[in-house]
């Protein structure tokens, strides 16, 4: 594992720091904004079950590159972890610090957490039998549920839309869970934000055939135009889940000689400015290795 500094010259956005977010509804009268570009991907196989692309945002951002950073994860391929520094030393981590103590290739947010209580996640989050939030968030309706516990063919992580399938009906098929806010359902439909305020982003979607999608954008856009590029994604896209946001929102990867570190800053209204350069020690974490 190849050790990553705190000090970051690429930087990539997620909203988190004093966002309001949106009733969680489908957008039944959707169509794709005009004047947009198509989005272009294409993909660069950096590890066995992970590809890569770096591409243009369909619309310029006010401030930054406008690129988006995404990963296509196959999760049959490699192996998917949830960790939490209140089932450990209580002690928050950079991604890159998390990734050289527990080995793992890929490190991103395991959803947003409580400002005021820094090791305490908004939404449900357990690894195990540790609970770091036990309780459900009203309104957070996709959960990404990790580690299966009874079948060696299920995928190793899956997202999934609770107005379609419940948790009850899956809490005792995975050993880890972390909550957050749907941005696109179990049919691709999308949800339309009220507060839909321009940050720096990070999401998790599926794709068709089941791989793991993660987009990280550090130039802000707002929430309902990032749902507009997962739309625009050259291959549909569904049950989509908004991790963070903000300064705080992070990811690192280190494949044999590929390296990347992507940080993110801005947020319209509680924390508007392009500055943010280094990893916040994040709490919760979501870890992969490749096999």
């Amino acid at each position: 594992m190849k050790k990553g500094s705190n000090g970051i010259a690429t930087l990539i956005l997620i909203c988190s720091t004093g966002v309001l977010f949106a009733q969680d509804r489908t957008d039944t009268l959707y169509k794709r904004p005009k004047d947009t570009m198509d989005l272009v991907v294409e993909w660069k196989q950096i590890g066995k079950g992970v590809q890569f692309c770096e591409t243009d945002a369909p619309v310029r951002s006010m401030i930054g590159d406008s690129k988006l950073t995404i990963f296509k994860i196959d999760p049959k391929q490699v192996e998917f972890d949830l960790f939490t520094a209140s089932g450990m030393d209580s002690t928050s981590k950079p991604v890159n610090v998390w990734a050289d103590t527990m080995n793992l290739n890929i490190v991103f947010n395991a959803g947003m957490y409580d400002l005021e209580k820094p090791l305490v996640s908004r939404g449900l989050l357990k690894n195990g039998a540790h609970h770091n939030q036990a309780d459900l968030k009203e309104g957070w309706n996709v959960m990404f549920a990790i580690n299966p516990l009874d079948s060696v063919d299920a995928m190793d992580a899956v997202v999934y839309d609770m107005q379609c399938v419940t948790y009850d009906s899956i809490r005792n098929k995975y050993a880890s869970f972390a909550q957050g806010i749907r941005m696109l359902d179990c049919s691709g439909n999308p949800m339309n934000w009220k507060k839909n305020q321009a940050c720096s982003m990070l999401v998790c979607a599926h794709d068709e055939e089941g791989n793991l999608i993660i987009i990280f954008n550090r130039s802000p856009f707002a929430p309902n135009q990032m749902i507009a590029f997962m739309k625009q994604f050259p291959t549909p896209l569904h049950n989509a889940i908004y991790m963070e946001g903000g300064p705080e929102t992070s990811l690192y990867a280190s494949i044999g000689d590929f390296c990347l570190q992507k940080v993110g800053s801005y947020v319209s209204g509680t924390y508007a400015k392009d500055t943010n350069e280094t990893f916040w020690p994040l709490p919760n974490v979501i870890g992969i290795r490749v096999k």
